[in-house]
């Protein structure tokens, strides 16, 4: 079939919940992905940074097919030699603990509330059903109930009330703002050290280790979502690591399965796990031995193949091309590692027309909040495959272009 046709498919039986990009892809490999006309396209989003290792990687597909043959699900009811390989693995590669594994990421941070809430009750104190949990504005942790009540994206609110209480919203990298929220009934503070889906807006340098002293001192459970900084999107393993702090909780997901299967897991330390006990938390399919085992294969490819050190490389490299270019319509260039925004002042009419115009020259990327394009392509890029992106992504956006009060 042809585009509009597969395009027209999904348009009558599919719900609107989205608003992709007009292009039906039907193949991977490494940075590029295939249309089903065979028009070949660089990955400038990677699924959300889920397929970090590039798409398809074969060491990934190997350990995939292999553990299909053996077996895939036996549920938590049993154990599986899978599982305990990986949490050992993950936890001498994080520092961590330990570690509950679940499917998606918005499961990982639904884990991550729940856990400290009981934390709050059984450890520190807190009154029954009174915990209190600290987020920053314009977050984005996923999609369920509970973390779309403590949105500050009316897109993501409204309709859906009522919401989950007990969490408090503070603006994000304003770590005194943070403190001044905090009553003996907080049990934790929920942040991405980078916030991604704002459009990679990166906080002060000394906003994370304060908040990490603040934590201790005020005895809260510090929470990073990494579930899109992590596993080596930054330039580092995790993002916490540029300023060298280490968080009592952490969520990864989206490339621990490098976009094989869905794997999420909250890492912690021992006193905050330790107060699950069997039956109160859990899922079919988390820990499952299929998962595990593409999840082993995953970081095995991280580190094994240096993708971490290549996107610290890589991003400087694309951050400074980028910022070569030269648009009054552009605010800011600004990333770490590949992850990376290019926003526009609002008189240049949205970001959309750009991506638009970039699917033309074969760079596929994604808008996130109307005037920001983000750069996030897979960690096995190469300098080659930048420089002829930054000749496409100029001949779009760096152009002359004019709005009133600038000429």
């Amino acid at each position: 079939m042809e585009q509009k046709a597969y395009i027209q498919l999904e348009d009558t039986y599919g719900a609107h919940n989205y608003k992709p990009l007009d292009v039906v892809l039907s193949r991977g490999k490494g940075v590029w992905v295939w249309d089903v006309e065979g028009k070949r396209y660089l990955d400038c989003l990677s699924a959300y940074s889920a397929v970090n290792q590039g798409h398809c990687h074969p060491r990934i597909a190997a350990a995939m097919a292999e553990q299909l043959e053996k077996l895939t699900l036996t549920s938590r009811a049993f154990r599986n030699d899978q599982l305990g390989p990986f949490y050992r693995e993950l936890c001498e590669l994080t520092r961590s603990h330990k570690v509950l594994p679940m499917n998606s990421g918005a499961e990982a941070v639904e884990t991550a509330i729940k856990t400290v809430r009981k934390w709050g009750y059984k450890v520190k104190g807190v009154p029954q059903d009174q915990a209190e949990i600290i987020v920053c504005a314009n977050n984005f942790h996923g999609r369920t109930i509970t973390i779309v009540g403590f949105s500050t994206d009316p897109n993501s609110r409204e309709g859906f009330g009522p919401f989950t209480p007990g969490f408090k919203i503070v603006p994000f990298g304003d770590a005194a703002a943070f403190e001044a929220a905090i009553t003996p009934n907080t049990v934790g503070f929920l942040v991405e050290p980078i916030q991604g889906e704002a459009g990679v807006i990166i906080p002060p340098d000394n906003f994370l280790p304060d908040v990490k002293a603040i934590c201790k001192k005020n005895n809260v459970v510090l929470i990073l979502d990494e579930i899109q900084t992590g596993l080596g999107r930054t330039g580092k393993l995790l993002a916490e690591e540029h300023y060298g702090i280490e968080a009592d909780l952490t969520l990864i997901g989206k490339a621990l399965s490098g976009g094989y299967y869905p794997v999420s897991a909250v890492l912690s330390n021992t006193e905050v796990m330790g107060v699950l006990q069997p039956g109160e938390h859990g899922s079919t399919f988390g820990g499952n031995p299929l998962a595990c085992a593409v999840a082993r294969a995953a970081l095995k490819v991280l580190t094994e193949e240096g993708l971490t050190e290549n996107a610290d490389r890589m991003g400087a490299y694309f951050l400074s091309g980028l910022k070569q270019i030269r648009n009054p319509l552009i605010r800011e260039v600004r990333g770490k590692g590949l992850l990376i925004a290019v926003e526009f002042l609002p008189e240049a009419g949205g970001a959309r027309q750009y991506c638009e115009a970039l699917q033309e020259r074969g760079v596929l990327c994604k808008e996130t909040h109307d005037h920001i394009i983000r750069f996030a392509p897979p960690l096995v890029i190469t300098s080659d495959v930048i420089d002829w992106a930054l000749e496409q992504i100029e001949a779009v956006i760096g152009q002359k272009q004019t709005y009133a009060g600038i000429q």
